[in-house]
């Protein structure tokens, strides 16, 4: 099996040398930048299967790196941050981030996040081939969701949790059960980034992101695709 290729970006060349150490260790195959600027050239060109960016760069910093990587490729990133502020998360998902790893870090929390934001592009249980509902059509024999009759762009995370509620579409699913399911056992009881990636695919798929008529919250509870 082809080893997952990792791009790191972080300004700190020994924090780069270390991971691109440990990364290969853990049986991955690491690219370097050392920049915001040379890393999303890299990440165009060489098309890594994830991208680990770190927030602060000078220069062209992680927030405008992940900005300009969302408009042309769905890779899945994990931010490096010093900022643990629930308002920072809140963009960086808006953004399209996938994940946070807040400094400091070990480098088995970065590897059990990098192993399951990857294994969230694996097969899963079979959803349905086709959903449609009204303004909103998802077909995941193609891995394409329509949404107002626009064609909607969805990072890994997202499809991921919109397929899992698609798998009992109606009926309510617990968030411990999509956090589970979507994220891993190892991201137990961080229920926020539940609510942060329902609110994303909201943003996306709903004509009224405010008043939902698809994804439904269960107060208390979880959510449903109704």
């Amino acid at each position: 099996m082809r080893e997952a290729t990792i791009l790191l970006i972080d300004d700190d060349s020994t924090l780069l040398e270390l991971l691109a150490g440990h990364l290969r260790t853990a049986g991955y195959s690491p690219l370097v930048a050392a920049d915001g600027r040379s890393g999303l050239r890299l990440a165009v060109e060489a098309l890594p299967d994830l991208v680990v960016l770190d927030v602060m760069m000078p220069g062209m910093d992680g927030w405008e790196v992940c900005q300009e990587l969302r408009q042309v490729s769905g890779v899945p990133i994990i931010m490096l941050t010093a900022k643990g502020e629930e308002i920072d998360k809140l963009h960086g998902f808006h953004l399209g981030v996938d994940d946070y790893v807040t400094k400091p870090f070990s480098f088995a929390e970065l590897a059990a996040r990098v192993g399951a934001v990857l294994a969230r592009g694996g097969v899963s249980e079979r959803a349905p081939a086709h959903i449609t509902r009204s303004d909103l059509a998802i077909d995941f024999d193609q891995h394409r969701v329509m949404a107002q009759g626009s064609a909607v762009d969805l990072t890994p995370t997202e499809y991921h949790l919109l397929e899992t509620l698609a798998r009992t579409p109606g009926r309510s699913v617990p968030s411990e059960h999509l956090l589970r399911q979507v994220w891993g056992p190892e991201y137990a009881g961080e229920i926020s980034h539940v609510k942060h990636f329902i609110w994303s695919l909201r943003k996306k798929i709903e004509a009224d992101p405010g008043n939902p008529r698809h994804i439904l919250t269960e107060r208390g509870f979880g959510y449903r695709l109704e």
